[in-house]
């Protein structure tokens, strides 16, 4: 049985083969790139997802998931939190394996190797919230959210690691800093000692055909290396996040090494009543 959605075509019906089908996709496409598909991080988008989609990632071993909003993710990183206590008393499934060396394992209430990231708009008065549960904020897009960032790690004592969200489709309704903007801005946070900036991260058009969205990717791909290049990075400039459940696989033809999937792997959205 099969699911069909209006931008995905045909979906498998099972989370698990979903789920399946997606890590295929993702490791035919680094093959295709040249790379392994251990060197891509897939980061499973939960901003649609039912609660028992998300345990079930998490009985599969799955380790990085993402969330637009601070109070969802907050919610869902808890509701993570109590499953593993409960499998510590009730051990079942497999647990989280330890992912793309990229990025470490967290040390955060989120559980045992879980990575929550913040791939969302961030305001700087929800930080706070946030930083406790998140392993990388991926959409820091402003010197003053970068700021606000470095008093919250300088407080807690400890680094919060980040990507610098670009604008490279010109959109004005997305988020993001202009690209002439990243590179002054990525300059100026690597001087903060609580911030580290990891790479880039950008949102495609959205589009029925996933070649339209090559333009963006591969502007986004020449700033990284541009910034990859210069003083900025000390080696640790090093992730760079393209590509959602439509475009992905072109997005790591382009050079993403962590890709942002929904849709493909939890479905669309089980309708609500009004």
């Amino acid at each position: 049985m099969t699911m069909t959605t209006p931008r995905h075509g045909v979906l498998p019906a099972s989370l698990e083969d979903r789920y399946a089908s997606v890590k295929d996709r993702v490791a035919r496409a680094a093959q295709g790139s040249g790379r392994r598909p251990e060197d891509i991080i897939l980061c499973a988008v939960t901003k649609q997802a039912e609660p028992e989609q998300i345990r079930t990632l998490l009985d599969l071993g799955h380790i990085d998931f993402g969330e637009n909003r601070v109070q969802e993710l907050m919610q869902r990183a808890v509701m993570v939190e109590e499953y593993f206590a409960r499998l510590r008393v009730h051990p079942h499934g497999r647990r989280p394996q330890p992912g793309n060396s990229l990025l470490t394992a967290p040390e955060t209430p989120a559980g045992p190797g879980v990575r929550w990231h913040m791939i969302g708009h961030l305001q700087r008065n929800k930080a706070r919230k946030v930083i406790e549960f998140v392993r990388l904020v991926q959409s820091v897009d402003s010197l003053r959210l970068a700021e606000e960032l470095q008093q919250i790690g300088m407080k807690r004592d400890r680094a919060v690691d980040v990507l610098i969200q670009v604008n490279c489709s010109g959109e004005t309704t997305k988020f993001g800093c202009p690209v002439p903007a990243a590179m002054p801005l990525a300059e100026q946070v690597s001087t903060m000692a609580n911030v580290r900036v990891r790479g880039l991260m950008t949102i495609a058009p959205l589009s029925e055909n996933p070649e339209e969205a090559r333009a963006t990717f591969a502007r986004c791909r020449d700033l990284f290396e541009e910034i990859k290049s210069s003083p900025v990075n000390e080696g640790q400039f090093n992730i760079l996040s393209m590509g959602m459940s439509g475009d992905f696989e072109i997005a790591i033809a382009e050079g993403a090494n962590l890709v942002r999937v929904g849709t493909a792997i939890f479905g669309e959205p089980r309708p609500t009543a009004e």
